[in-house]
Order: C-alpha cells, then structure tokens, then sequence
C-alpha cells in the first residue's frame, strides 16, 4: 500500500501497538485500557500525552478501517483486543518496523540512540545495523524515513518518519548566521543554562585581568 498519513493520535496509537508487539508478546494484543495506558506512558514518549479512552479507541478504529490494525477476539479473548498491521501493509522486517515505532513515538533520532532504544524490540549489534534499517525505509518510492539536517552542536544526522505527513526540517542556526528564537538543546551540545554558565565564567576571567593590569599601572 502507499505510504498512510496519520494525524498524532494514530501515530502514537500504531506506535504503541508495534513496541508492546515487539517488547512484550506474552502480553500482546493489548485490550484497550492497556493501549490507553501504553500511549500515556510517561517514559520512552516524546511528546508525553493525555489521551481518553475515547480518542484511542476512535484512532484504532481509523487505523482499522485502513488496515493498519485489527482485533483479536474468540476463543481465548473474553474482550477485544488490538493489534497492528505495519509490518504487512507497509512490508516491514523486524529492525525496519523497530526503528519506524521509535522514531513515531519519541520523535527524530540519531542512528545511535535507535540501536539504544529499540535493545528490546529488535536486534542491531551495531550503529551500522541501525543505518541499514533507516536506509531501507528511506529508499522507498514513497520514503517512510527521512534525514534532517544537521543542526549547530549536533556530531549526527537525525531521522524522522513521514507517516504524520512529509518533514519541514527548520533551517538550520548556521545557514541562518543565527541560532532560531526558540532553539532547543540536542544531544551532544551545550544547554543553554550551559552556555550562560560559560560566559559569565569567561566575564568573570577577562574582569579579573582587568583588574590585575590596573594594579600594575597603579
């Protein structure tokens, strides 16, 4: 199938179907207060979110109606119970379907902190695995991955996936010849709070010479 535009509350929904389908199988499918509570977990989740019983149960029935999830119910199941399609619709191998439910639950990443995060979901021994499974769903006739810019302080490229709709990267500080208003710290570079703390000990630094050539003269 085509590559699928989902707004946020599908996203997070398929997400959390694909890592508890992967971390988790003894206990997967999920009943729905169970994907409620996976969607709302306060770990491993970027945004966090606040979504109802309502919302998840109206986005699993979307993600049904596209194929993109189904149920697991008779025998055995006393309630309904939710899983996801991704990895047949989109033909997905384990590490492509790992690496695609990070990045649609926390948002870009580096290829190293995908090899990091998804230690329970798949298997890549190495940054270079996890480079493998990026590149595979990027070269895609519709790409399901894409890579960012790389932004002032950032030593990787991130990734981000484009089933919330295609990836507008903001220009990044350096092509600018300033860093954006609202610029947020990355892995690897200085904070802000970071940054202040430095110059003021470099003021403080330059005060003290100061202070010292005046006794000199004096």
């Amino acid at each position: 199938m085509s590559r699928p535009t989902l707004d946020p509350t599908e996203t997070r929904v398929a997400g959390a179907l694909v890592e508890k389908a992967l971390a988790t199988p003894d206990a997967y499918p999920l009943t729905l207060n169970a994907l409620v509570s996976a969607c709302n977990q306060k770990s491993s989740r970027e945004p966090v979110m606040d979504l109802s019983e309502r919302q998840v149960r109206e986005a699993t029935e979307r993600l049904m109606r596209r194929g993109l999830a189904g149920t697991a119910s008779g025998a055995g199941h006393r309630v309904a119970k939710f899983r996801h399609n991704l990895d047949r619709a989109l033909d997905l191998s384990r590490r492509e379907l790992a690496a695609l439910a990070v990045l649609m639950l926390r948002g870009p990443q580096t290829a190293g902190e995908i090899r990091t995060r998804t230690s329970r979901l798949a298997d890549f021994a190495s940054v270079e695995d996890a480079e493998e499974a990026l590149w595979l769903l990027s070269d895609r006739e519709d790409p399901l991955v894409v890579r960012l810019p790389r932004g002032p302080g950032q030593s990787a490229d991130r990734f981000a996936h484009t089933l919330s709709g295609e990836v507008e990267a903001a220009p990044t500080a350096e092509a600018e010849g300033e860093e954006p208003e609202n610029a947020v710290p990355v892995a690897g570079g200085p904070t802000l709070a970071e940054r202040v703390e430095a110059l003021e000990a470099e003021v403080a630094r330059l005060h003290a010479e100061m202070e010292a050539f005046r006794a000199q003269f004096e």
